[in-house]
C-alpha cells in the first residue's frame, strides 16, 4: 500500500524539478523595470521613435522576467511621482532585486549636470531647466539609497538640443561614473558623451534596435552584451554614433539566462572598468597584425582612450583613423571636463580651457569659472567678520555685551548703582606724632613771585598814581572828549 504512494511522491517531485529546469529564466532575484517614452513634447516637435523605442523595450523586458511599469509622455511632476512610486516597489520588493530603467527622449547638460526633459517643459534660458526639468543624478541617488542586488539605466537621451534658447547647453550628455555612486550600478548612454545621438530612420532608434536584437542571445553577461550593442550601432551609423556604458557591478546579470548571483564574468570590463587595465602597450600587441576592420570593431567594443590611442598609432593610414581619432580627442575632452567638474575650483577650470577653450562646453567653463571666482570673493570679504566676532573670552555671554574701553561718567548727586565702584584707595605713610603736615599753607617757591610785604606795597602805588592820572586832567581827561564816557 506504500509503495503507490512513494512513488507518487518521487514521480511529483521529479515533475517539480524539471519545471524548474526547463522553465525559461529562472531568475532568483526578483526584477522590477520602469520604461519612460516621451514623445509628445508640447513646446519641440514630437519623437515618435521615443514611443517606439518604450513600446519595444516593455516587451523585451516582460519576457526576461521583469515586472515592467510603462509611464509614457510624463510632464515634470508625473515623471517624479512614477519615479517615487516605482522606488517603492524596489523598497518593498527587498535587497534580492534587480531595478531597471530605460528612459527614451531628450536629454540636456547644463553646467556639468544631466536633466532628463518632460514634455511641459519650455524653459527661456538655461537658468529654467533646473527648475522645469529632473536631474539625472536625483534617479540614480534615489535607486542607489535603496538595498538592491543591482541597478541598470539605459539612457537613449542624447538626442540634438532641441530648445533654441539653450544656445550654451553642452552636447550630449556629461559622463556620470558609476565609482562613485552606490556600487551594484550599471549606465549606459545612447553614444559617447558629449556626443549627439541619432533617431534613425526607421521605428526605432538606432541603441534601441541594436538592444533589441543583441539583448535577446542567452546567457551573454551585461558587459558583453553592450559590448555587442555598441558594434551594431557604429555598424549602423557608420561610426557617427558609438554607446557608451560605466559598470561598479558586483554581481553577474543576464537579461537572458540565470544570472544566481555570480560574479561578473572574466574580462567582461565597461568602460569605467577597463579604462585603466589594458595600457596602450597592451592594445599594440593585441593589434598588431590585425587587419584594420578587424582592429577596428575591438577597439570599438572596448571604448576606451588606450584602445584608440593604439589604433590610431598602427592603423594612421586606414579609413576608420579619422573616425578614431575623433572619438579620442572627444573621450579625452569629455574627461577633461568631468575632472573639472569634479575639482570645481578656478585652476581646474582655468586648465580645462587652456586645453579646449574653442569648444562647445567653453560658455559653460568660463561661466562656471565666474562662478567660483564670486564665490572666492565673497568668501574673502565674510572671514574678518567672523573672526571679529569670535568670543575671545570663554566666560562671556554672548547676550551681555563687552563693557567699554571709556569709564562712564556719572551725575554727581545721583545714585545709579546699588553698589558703585569702590574709589581707589592710596596708602599714605603713618607720621609720628611729633611730625607737623601742613597741607593748605605751603609759602611758593622764591621762583614764583615777590613776598607778599611787596606786592601790597605795588598795589598802593598802583592804585595811587592811577588816581592822580586819572583827576588830573591829562591823557586820561582827554577821554571825556572822545569816548564820551558820560553815556
Amino acid at each position: 500500500m506504500r509503495r503507490p504512494v512513494l512513488c507518487n511522491l518521487f514521480l511529483a517531485s521529479s515533475l517539480l524539478a524539471l519545471s524548474q529546469l526547463f522553465t525559461p529564466d529562472a531568475h532568483a532575484e526578483a526584477r522590477l523595470a520602469l520604461v519612460i517614452g516621451q514623445s509628445a513634447y508640447r513646446a519641440v516637435p514630437e519623437l515618435p521613435n521615443a514611443a517606439n523605442d518604450a513600446k519595444g523595450m516593455t516587451e523585451l523586458l516582460g519576457s526576461a522576467g521583469f515586472n515592467v511599469t510603462t509611464a509614457p509622455n510624463l510632464a515634470q511632476g508625473e515623471m517624479r511621482q512614477a519615479i517615487s512610486d516605482f522606488a517603492g516597489k524596489v523598497s518593498a520588493a527587498g535587497a534580492d532585486t534587480v531595478a531597471l530603467v530605460f528612459y527614451a527622449g531628450h536629454g540636456l547638460q547644463i553646467d556639468g549636470e544631466n536633466y532628463l526633459v518632460p514634455v511641459d517643459l519650455d524653459p527661456k534660458r538655461e537658468t529654467d531647466i533646473p527648475v522645469q526639468g529632473v536631474r539625472l543624478n536625483d534617479l540614480l541617488n534615489t535607486l542607489g539609497a535603496l538595498p538592491t542586488r543591482s541597478r541598470i539605466f539605459m539612457l537613449d537621451a542624447c538626442r540634438n538640443n532641441p530648445f533654441p534658447a539653450l544656445s550654451g547647453a553642452g552636447h550630449g550628455l556629461a559622463i556620470v561614473d558609476t565609482k562613485a555612486g552606490a556600487p551594484g550600478t550599471f549606465i549606459s548612454y545612447s553614444t559617447s558623451p558629449g556626443a549627439e545621438a541619432e533617431d534613425g530612420s526607421g521605428a526605432d532608434s538606432p541603441y534601441t534596435t541594436a538592444v533589441l536584437s543583441v539583448a535577446k542571445q542567452p546567457n551573454l553577461p551585461i558587459e558583453e552584451v553592450f559590448k555587442r550593442i555598441r558594434v551594431a550601432v557604429a555598424q549602423s551609423t557608420d561610426g557617427r554614433q558609438i554607446p557608451w556604458e560605466s559598470s561598479s557591478l558586483t554581481t553577474d546579470f543576464r537579461f537572458f539566462g540565470d544570472s544566481s548571483g555570480q560574479q561578473p564574468a572574466a574580462g567582461a570590463s565597461s568602460f569605467a572598468l577597463a579604462s585603466g587595465t589594458r595600457s596602450v602597450d597592451d592594445w599594440r600587441k593585441e593589434l598588431r597584425g590585425r587587419e584594420p576592420k578587424a582592429a577596428y570593431d575591438l577597439v570599438i567594443a572596448d571604448d576606451t582612450i588606450s584602445a584608440y590611442q593604439a589604433y590610431v598609432e598602427l592603423f594612421a593610414q586606414s579609413a576608420p583613423a579619422p573616425r578614431v581619432r575623433s572619438m579620442l580627442e572627444r573621450r579625452r575632452m569629455m574627461e577633461a571636463w568631468s575632472q573639472a567638474n569634479a575639482v570645481n575650483t578656478r585652476a581646474s577650470f582655468e586648465a580645462f580651457l587652456a586645453s579646449y577653450g574653442n569648444s562647445d562646453l567653453a560658455i559653460t567653463a568660463r561661466r562656471l569659472l565666474l562662478r567660483v571666482q564670486n564665490r572666492s570673493i565673497a568668501a574673502a570679504a565674510v572671514a574678518p567678520i567672523n573672526v571679529a566676532m569670535a568670543p575671545t573670552c570663554p566666560c562671556s555671554s554672548p547676550s551681555t555685551p563687552a563693557s567699554p574701553v571709556t569709564p562712564k561718567v556719572l551725575p554727581i548727586n545721583k545714585r545709579v548703582d546699588d553698589t558703585p565702584p569702590k574709589r581707589k584707595v592710596v596708602d599714605t605713610p603713618k607720621r609720628k606724632p611729633t611730625e607737623q603736615v601742613v597741607v593748605d599753607r605751603r609759602p611758593p617757591p622764591q621762583e614764583s613771585g615777590p613776598p607778599p610785604g611787596a606786592i601790597m606795597q605795588g598795589i598802593g602805588i598802583g592804585v595811587g598814581i592811577g588816581l592822580g592820572m586819572g583827576m588830573g586832567g591829562g591823557r586820561g581827561g582827554d577821554m571825556g572828549q572822545h569816548g564820551d564816557y558820560r553815556r
